[in-house]
C-alpha cells in the first residue's frame, strides 16, 4: 500500500484538490509540503497530533516537510472555530513559545539537510508594507467570497473584528512566499482551515500564473483531532512538565470504546492490516485495544521507558497490585500548612487535580474524591503535617490517582 491510499485507509483525507497529481507527488516522495501551527501556548498538545504523525508519515515516504509556526499570524489570531478575539501575545512569548515546539516537534520529525526545516512567518509577514500589501495581494481576494468561509461565519453574529478578518490573506500569503522561496507545492490543514488553503492556492495561480503547481489536502484535525485534544480540566499537553508520562498515558487509556479503533488508526504507526483485523474486536478485547494504543502513543512523544512505566503503573495501580512508585507524585513543603493542617482542597489544587477550588468542593460534595481509600465527605477536611508524610493517595474520580507526600 503505498503512502496516500495509506492516508486514505486510515481515514485522514477529508478534502482535496487535483487528487490524481496529488497522489503522484505524495507516493513518489516528491511533495515539499507544510502544515502550519500557531504558537499559543509554549506546548503542543494532543489536538497536534495528527498533524505530527501526518509530518512523519510523508518524511518516511520521501517527501519534505515543511514546519510554519506562525509567530507572525500570531500576532493576530486564527478567528476559525472560535465565538470570540483571541489574546493577544508579547513578541517574547511567541518567541519562546515557537522555541517550544520545535524541542517537541523533533521527536515526530528529522531536521536538517535535505529533510525538514522549520520556518517563522514572522521573518516576512512582519517586514510587509501595509499599502504594498494591499495593491499585490489584496486585488486578489473577494470580500463577497471571504465573507461566505465557514471560517468567518461563526463570528459574524458577535462580530468580526477587521484584524481577524486580514487571518485569510496572511495565511494565503504564506503558501505563495513557501512556493517561491522553497518550491513548497503542497498544504495540509484541518477541515477548518479549507477556505484559507484555498485562498493561497489561488493566490499563487492568480499572482503567477494558472500553471503554478500549488495543493491542498485537508485532514479531519479540527473535528477528529483537535477535539482529542481537550478534556473537562483543559488541554493534554505533549510537555511532561504540564501532562506527566502517567497522565498522558491515562488520557489514551480512558478513551471510549467507540474511539479506541479510530485513533489507533489515525495516530499510530501500527500497520493497516494488523488494525483491520482489530476492527472486529469487542467487549474485553477493547480494554487490550486502549492499553495498545495508550502504549504506542505514550512510546511515540515521551519514549518507551516512560511508556513502560506508565502502563505499569496504570496495571499496578488498577489492577489491585497496590501503589506504584510510577504513580503522579506530588511533594509540598510546610508553607502548605496553616494552623498546623492543610486541607483537601489545597492540597488537589497543590498537585494540579483540580483548576479551582469551585471544583474542589463540587467534587467532594458529588463523592469523587478519596484519601487512601477512604470517600471524602466533607470540604472542609484537613491533614497534619504527620499524615502527609506518611504519604496520602488521592483518588480524583474512578481512574485519577495523586501522591502526596513531604
Amino acid at each position: 500500500m503505498q503512502i496516500y491510499e495509506e492516508l486514505v485507509a486510515r481515514g485522514l483525507i477529508a478534502q482535496v484538490t487535483d487528487e490524481q497529481e496529488i497522489r503522484e507527488l505524495i507516493n513518489n516522495g516528491k511533495a515539499t509540503f507544510y502544515i502550519g501551527f500557531d504558537p499559543t501556548a509554549d506546548s503542543l498538545h494532543v489536538g497536534h497530533f495528527m498533524a505530527l504523525c501526518l509530518m512523519k508519515r510523508l518524511q518516511m515516504a520521501g517527501n519534505k516537510p515543511v514546519v510554519l509556526v506562525g509567530g507572525g499570524t500570531g500576532y493576530i489570531g486564527d478567528p476559525s472555530g472560535r465565538t470570540d478575539m483571541r489574546s493577544m501575545m508579547t513578541p517574547e512569548t511567541i518567541q519562546h513559545n515557537c522555541d517550544c515546539f520545535k524541542k517537541q516537534m523533533e521527536r515526530f520529525i528529522e531536521f536538517g539537510d535535505g529533510k525538514a526545516i522549520m520556518v517563522n512567518n514572522a521573518d516576512w509577514l512582519l517586514k510587509l508594507n501595509y499599502v504594498d500589501l494591499l495593491r499585490d495581494v489584496g486585488a486578489c481576494f473577494s470580500v463577497n467570497n471571504m465573507l461566505r468561509a465557514e471560517c468567518y461565519k461563526q463570528r459574524m453574529e458577535k462580530g468580526l473584528s477587521f484584524l481577524e478578518f486580514n487571518y485569510m490573506i496572511m495565511q494565503s500569503y504564506d503558501f505563495y512566499h513557501l512556493f517561491k522561496e522553497y518550491g513548497c507545492n503542497m498544504q495540509f490543514g484541518g477541515d477548518d482551515q479549507w477556505s484559507n488553503m484555498l485562498g493561497g492556492t489561488e493566490l499563487i495561480r492568480k499572482k503567477l500564473g494558472k500553471d503554478a503547481y500549488a495543493m491542498t489536502i485537508t485532514l479531519l484535525m479540527n473535528s477528529e483531532g483537535k477535539k482529542m485534544g481537550k478534556t473537562a480540566s483543559g488541554a493534554v499537553w505533549l510537555d511532561a512538565n504540564k501532562t506527566t508520562p502517567y497522565e498522558f498515558y491515562q488520557y489514551w487509556r480512558n478513551v471510549g470504546d467507540k474511539d479506541v479503533l479510530k485513533c489507533i488508526r489515525m495516530l499510530t504507526f501500527i500497520p493497516v492490516e494488523e488494525i483491520d483485523k482489530m476492527d472486529a474486536w469487542e467487549g474485553s478485547q477493547l480494554n487490550d485495544a486502549k492499553e495498545i494504543l495508550a502504549f504506542e502513543l505514550t512510546k511515540l512523544v515521551h519514549g518507551e521507558e516512560e511508556a513502560q512505566k506508565a502502563q505499569d503503573a496504570s496495571r499496578a495501580i488498577f489492577g489491585g497490585a497496590g501503589v506504584s512508585e510510577n504513580m503522579p507524585s506530588t511533594t509540598v513543603d510546610d508553607s502548605i500548612f496553616q494552623d498546623g493542617t492543610v486541607g483537601i482542597l489545597d492540597l488537589m489544587q497543590a498537585c494540579g487535580l483540580i483548576a479551582s477550588k469551585g471544583e474542589g468542593r463540587r467534587l467532594v460534595q458529588q463523592g469523587g474524591v478519596s484519601v487512601n481509600d477512604q470517600k471524602v465527605t466533607d470540604p472542609n477536611t484537613r491533614f497534619t503535617p504527620d499524615e502527609v508524610k506518611a504519604e496520602l493517595i488521592i483518588k480524583k474520580g474512578k481512574k485519577v490517582f495523586h501522591k502526596v507526600n513531604m
